[in-house]
């Protein structure tokens, strides 16, 4: 008798298990999201209006800012 697919994936799940792996769930960004791409377009242009030294200065500051951050 042939495996249903949801056997397929616990058995699957399984072997993953067995060397050791564990599931992750991660969220990112629905990309179709109209209010992501405004929030990307307005970044963009607040980055495109910046001078290159300015820049890397904030980007310097924000990696600070992050918890154990090392270079």
């Amino acid at each position: 008798m042939a495996l249903s697919t949801l056997e397929k994936a616990a058995k699957y799940r399984e072997r993953l298990r067995a060397q050791g792996l564990r599931p992750v769930q991660i969220w990112v960004p629905d990309t179709r999201s109209k209010t992501l791409a405004e929030e990307v377009r307005r970044q963009s242009l607040r980055v495109s209006q910046k001078d290159e030294s300015d820049l890397m200065d904030e980007l310097d500051m924000a990696a600070f800012q992050i918890e154990d951050w090392t270079w």
